[in-house]
């Protein structure tokens, strides 16, 4: 049997395994990941998350999709991921760095239940960011169909932000798997719909890459927050309420971007193989 945590930050849940004590998890890590991850025949979460010991930094954070897919990172869950390594044990500091498929990133523990995640720099340009068409072009305010235009960032995986007045009205389940397989992103995207109520405060509901509506993305509260400013629609730091909860963003002027909020347990227990 495996022991797991079950996690949180705003809403985004997810099955935490700290693979440094755990010796025994299986080499198909994508079909465990969509087995753990269901709910109604798993554990259930947004995604399966491993400790692991790292080799540019003291530790490594693997991410799995609820369909198996491996993503480069995630917001909600590296906030999960440093509150998890002080309840093991593993950090004598408030702060470490993480090495993640989108770079190394330094976390600091801020109080009961918060972190703030240096979350590196904002990608605006398409080859930056994974997109087809000219490697060095930014594609800010552009053409997606359907109406719809969007501006592209990337936090170590890929986003593109869709400014709208009511996103209670956004139809998501409909077009969010639309926009997710657009042909502009070859490994697809995540898809956030953002409502402006002023230069400090955003609202936010996001279509997520391999998981579908979720109730949070940090990374994708990022991007938005640097979309907002990039469009000129924001101040460089803003409040971001998301369904599960609010997030604190605040893009730099040297491009790095910075992340605080809640991270969590739910509950422990074991799960077998």
């Amino acid at each position: 049997m495996i022991q797991f945590t079950k996690m949180q930050g705003i809403g985004n849940d997810f099955v935490m395994i700290d693979a440094i004590q755990e010796k025994n998890l299986p080499q198909d890590l994508a079909s465990f990941a969509a087995k753990v991850n269901d709910r109604r025949f798993g554990i259930g979460g947004d995604g399966l998350i491993l400790i692991e010991q790292g080799e540019q930094a003291p530790y490594r954070m693997r991410m799995f999709n609820p369909d198996g897919s491996e993503s480069e990172m995630c917001g909600n869950g590296i906030r999960c991921f440093a509150r998890l390594l002080q309840d093991h044990g593993h950090l004598t500091t408030d702060h470490v760095d993480v090495e993640t498929g989108a770079g190394i990133l330094g976390l600091d523990l801020v109080g009961t239940n918060r972190v703030r995640v240096d979350m590196g720099k904002a990608r605006l340009t398409r080859g930056e960011i994974g997109m087809t068409g000219d490697e060095s072009e930014k594609f800010v305010e552009q053409d997606l169909g359907d109406g719809f235009k969007g501006t592209a960032v990337s936090m170590g995986n890929p986003h593109v932000v869709i400014f709208v007045e009511d996103v209670a009205k956004i139809e998501l389940e409909r077009i969010g798997p639309k926009l997710e397989h657009h042909p502009a992103f070859p490994k697809r995207v995540n898809v956030h719909f953002v409502q402006v109520t002023d230069r400090g405060h955003l609202i936010q509901r996001t279509w997520e890459r391999g998981a579908g509506i979720t109730l949070a993305c940090g990374t994708g509260a990022c991007s938005c927050a640097v979309a907002a400013y990039v469009t000129g629609r924001a101040d460089r730091s803003v409040e971001i309420q998301l369904p599960g909860g609010k997030l604190e963003i605040e893009y730099l002027e040297n491009g790095h971007v910075l992340m605080t909020g809640p991270a969590e347990t739910v509950f422990v227990g074991t799960v077998s193989a």
